[in-house]
């Protein structure tokens, strides 16, 4: 069968909305014939690809007609909203033939902007935003397609939001790859900072969203509460620079820039002692999935305020990881106490690597998936 995965993959940035379509493309390559349709496609080794350059919906409705016309798709698999808008629309205006269409959504973006409206900094232009993602992503659930959803809370949201008992909405979050659970044999990036403990913040600037910009002043908060502990406790950003950062930062506090390098990205998250997610509750903190996931693979203690663990309900608090309310206070002080007993905490970590390799792979995944789109096609014959 011939899949054509529609996204907004951007190899120029590959974290975030990069991490889905790349890694469940990668591997459901090894059961269907795959063409990924992105803005940036170039970092796609496994199959056709087509980059579209543009964010517009015009771009991705011509883009998406001349990809069905060559490639012929049996399956068209729309992520998040634009991709899904215009896959929508160009099956609407007519296709030579009739591919299966699925759709996935990533996160329900009409609840992430309801959550931040009221601290928005423009009020009425958040509000227009939201209008319009609850009405493009309205259009897709009413269209009865199927619907993957990354992890519960989307699948329960799309119920909640639009009213609607959807036949069709199925659950599959996201994983990790091969390379975060069987990497090993670099050199300590922070051996400048030891013998503290290095607490690593994974936070790359992202398109339009806020989520890691508040992660990153939480950290700065967590830090400034932390001064006097250095000896025992560095934090490390990951992803970028402190450029646009005004304030002055303290000293038990670095910013690693972009990595380019996967190996460099990786010895940075398996020489970390801590993964840290500091999400305040306005951020709605979607991506933290992935950045969890990552730490637990690296046999990280993780330490999360609520919202950062949103969407991985299987993790137990105490069991798996750790999770202090959502201030930079309660972060601070759970973070001071894990250090100074590290020792007491190191078989969570093992407890949930080992339900990471169990059952939060990118194959695991996408086998789930494969499963969805199939019976998609056997219905659309």
């Amino acid at each position: 069968m011939r899949l054509l995965i529609v996204s907004t993959l951007d190899s120029k940035e590959p974290f975030g909305a990069f991490t889905r379509p790349f890694y469940l493309g990668l591997y459901l390559s090894k059961q269907f014939d795959v063409c990924q349709l992105g803005l940036d496609c170039s970092a796609v080794h496994y199959g056709k690809a087509v980059s579209v350059g543009s964010r517009g919906l015009g771009a991705y409705l011509r883009a998406l007609r001349q990809c069905v016309a060559d490639f012929q798709p049996d399956i068209i698999y729309a992520q998040e909203t634009l991709p899904g808008v215009a896959a929508l629309l160009a099956s609407k205006l007519g296709f030579a033939q009739r591919p299966a269409l699925v759709f996935d959504f990533h996160t329900l973006s009409a609840f992430e902007y309801w959550t931040r409206l009221p601290a928005a900094p423009n009020r009425l232009q958040a509000l227009k935003q939201l209008t319009k993602t609850y009405v493009a992503q309205g259009s897709l659930v009413l269209s009865g397609r199927p619907i993957i959803a990354a992890g519960t809370p989307v699948a329960e949201g799309i119920a909640a939001w639009y009213g609607v008992s959807h036949p069709r909405v199925h659950s599959v979050g996201n994983g990790v790859p091969e390379d975060l659970l069987t990497f090993a044999g670099a050199d300590d990036p922070y051996q400048r900072l030891r013998p503290a403990k290095v607490a690593a913040v994974i936070a790359p600037k992202t398109f339009q969203f806020p989520s890691n910009d508040m992660s990153v002043d939480m950290t700065v908060a967590i830090a400034k509460r932390l001064a006097a502990h250095k000896e025992t406790i560095q934090f490390v950003v990951i992803g970028r620079d402190a450029d646009n950062l005004s304030e002055p930062l303290p000293d038990n506090l670095s910013f690693a820039g972009f990595l380019p390098s996967r190996r460099d990205f990786l010895a940075h998250l398996h020489h970390a002692d801590v993964g840290l997610l500091p999400f305040p509750k306005a951020a709605v903190a979607g991506g933290a999935r992935n950045k969890a996931l990552d730490y637990l693979a690296c046999q990280k203690l993780v330490i999360s305020t609520p919202e950062g663990m949103r969407g991985l309900e299987a993790f137990e608090p105490g069991q798996h990881l750790l999770v202090s309310a959502d201030s930079a206070e309660a972060m601070a002080e759970t973070l001071l106490a894990t250090c100074q007993n590290f020792e007491d905490y190191r078989p969570l970590a093992e407890t949930a690597f080992q339900l990471v390799k169990r059952e939060y792979s990118w194959q695991a995944m996408a086998e789930k998936v494969a499963v969805i789109l199939k019976t998609a096609a056997d219905r659309s014959v």
